[in-house]
């Protein structure tokens, strides 16, 4: 069986970017666990505004071409104002060029989340990012991380100083690469097959 490929997607405008810090190390877990990788630099991909109306450019052409190529996604974003950045939410828009795609959109694909935060508020962009995934018809991954008061664990060059963080962030990638590998296996997965509490058995 080939590698999956594990796509991760995220960082900032920001210089130095603690997300995309943050994502590198979660794509290094995902490698270790088996997985082929690739990066997203969202400073790097120089997407314009999502406007439908004015086409694709080549820039978000190979944006949905990669996405589409990904057996799952590593998805990071700082946390501003409570929410995903904006340079996160155009690019995510941007994943409209894969709605006539078969399968449409995200389907079938695991998508692990991580945010970064100045305060301890990193969650709320986390479930921003789960309505998203599901819109577009994705798989979250139970699995999340949100690192908190980010200028105690990463140094001026964005660096991460924490080894127990850096711990946390490339099990996320390893479960990633875990999902991906059952999903290409049986077409789902067992965190998706189990049943909410106080479901009735058959």
């Amino acid at each position: 069986m080939t590698r999956p490929l594990v796509v991760g997607m995220g960082g900032s405008l920001r210089t130095p970017s603690t997300s995309l810090t943050a994502l590198r190390v979660a794509v290094e877990g995902a490698a270790d666990a088996g997985a082929d990788t690739q990066v997203l630099d969202l400073k790097r991909l120089r997407l314009p505004f999502y406007a439908s109306e004015h086409g694709a450019p080549p820039s978000a052409r190979r944006l949905a071409d990669i996405v589409q190529a990904a057996d799952a996604l590593l998805w990071s974003s700082p946390t501003y104002h409570g929410s995903v950045s904006g340079a996160f939410k155009n690019a995510v828009d941007w994943l409209a060029l894969l709605a006539d795609h078969d399968p449409p959109y995200l389907s079938n694909k695991p998508v692990g989340m991580l945010t970064t935060a100045g305060g301890v508020q990193g969650l709320q962009a986390i479930n921003a990012m789960e309505f998203i995934v599901r819109s577009l018809r994705g798989w979250a991954v139970p699995l999340v991380f949100a690192v908190p008061r980010s200028s105690r664990v990463f140094d001026g060059d964005g660096l991460l100083t924490d080894q127990s963080v850096a711990d946390q962030l490339r099990g996320l990638g390893a479960e990633v690469t875990r999902a991906a590998l059952q999903f290409r296996a049986e077409g789902t997965c067992d965190y998706a097959q189990e049943r909410p509490s106080g479901a009735v058995r058959d």
